[in-house]
């Protein structure tokens, strides 16, 4: 029996510029926070031939050709094609929800089944090989954030050269900013899970395209990334949340489908009671509004009239990790 548990994450600065319509030309610039939320992976040996695979559905296929989940699928067929195994799946958040879960899920799946076979699997590693399973086999309209993040944990600063090779650095913040980030860092669910590959694909056909106006934006969103690192290396944690403010902004510009009214209404009660800053994180279109507040309590009570659910989080530095190895 092996399990492993691999960290959802929040984006903090330059998320957009992951994606291969835009490093492949400009490179790309994100910082990202693994969390205290995770998608756990078990794998076990069946006594019997095929699959059985339990997520949010149940299969039991015989062949790997006949699983439906595609994740499982193409990673099944590089890893274990010959059957006879039992892995389940189980998360703390939903999916859809703008925390990474499909990388999440796809990194904590290969690192279960590496560790099954008792091979090593550096984070590089993992995380290059769960880009290349959902962007390349898979041809979704994704970026690569979600899965180094999960692979490396930490507050980290990943740079997308244009050559397809990522620079991986940890943001050098302090201890006592770190413990304010996880203290005045407030997020609530919006209620509205969506499928951030319609948003993404918008994002990439604008960018081949060469769309002006989409291009400036993103180049905008990078550099609120490296204003971001050096905002928190420099402890100044306001001016982090006057950029968070930026970020949204702009992120709203980039598409129609990023917000709704709701979202907004949302959005504007948390800035008018005490928040200084806050986006929504992940593609749009739904999942979770981010807010930093100096006084958490006052966004919680304005925001609980409205039936908004907050996730408590803090900083997960391990990555995705081996719990159980049986």
């Amino acid at each position: 029996m092996i399990i492993t548990r691999t960290p959802l994450r929040i984006s903090i600065g330059g998320g957009g510029t992951d994606l291969p319509s835009y490093y492949e030309r400009f490179g790309g610039y994100v910082i990202s926070a693994a969390i205290s939320q995770y998608i756990f992976v078990g794998v076990n040996r069946m006594f019997g031939k095929g699959y059985l695979l339990k997520y949010s559905a149940l299969e039991n296929p015989e062949h790997v050709e006949d699983i439906k989940h595609p994740i499982f699928r193409e990673v099944l067929k590089r890893h274990h094609a010959d059957g006879e195994l039992e892995i389940a799946s189980l998360a703390d958040v939903p999916s859809g929800t703008g925390l990474g879960s499909s990388g999440t899920f796809t990194v904590g799946l290969l690192k279960a089944l590496y560790a099954f076979k008792r091979q090593p699997a550096a984070p590089e590693d993992l995380a290059a090989e769960a880009c290349d399973i959902e962007m390349n086999v898979l041809e979704r309209a994704i970026g690569k954030q979600d899965q180094y993040i999960a692979s490396y944990g930490g507050l980290t600063c990943f740079d997308f050269r244009t050559d397809g090779t990522v620079g991986v650095q940890p943001l050098a913040i302090s201890n006592d900013t770190l413990l304010d980030l996880e203290h005045n860092m407030l997020m609530f669910f919006t209620g509205y899970s969506r499928n951030s590959i319609g948003v993404l694909a918008d994002q990439k056909e604008r960018s081949l395209k060469g769309d002006q106006s989409m291009i400036d934006n993103l180049h905008f969103i990078k550099q609120l990334g490296l204003s971001t690192k050096e905002a928190l290396e420099s402890g100044k944690t306001r001016c982090y949340a006057e950029l968070m403010k930026q970020h949204w902004e702009h992120k709203r510009a980039r598409s129609q489908g990023m917000s709704n009214e709701h979202i907004n209404r949302w959005y504007d009660i948390g800035m008018q009671n005490g928040a200084l800053g806050g986006k929504l994180v992940g593609a749009g279109g739904g999942g979770y509004l981010l807010f930093y507040a100096e006084d958490p309590m006052r966004v919680r009570r304005a925001l609980a009239p409205e039936g908004l659910s907050e996730l408590r989080f803090r900083f997960d530095h391990d990555g995705s990790t081996v719990l159980v190895r049986d």
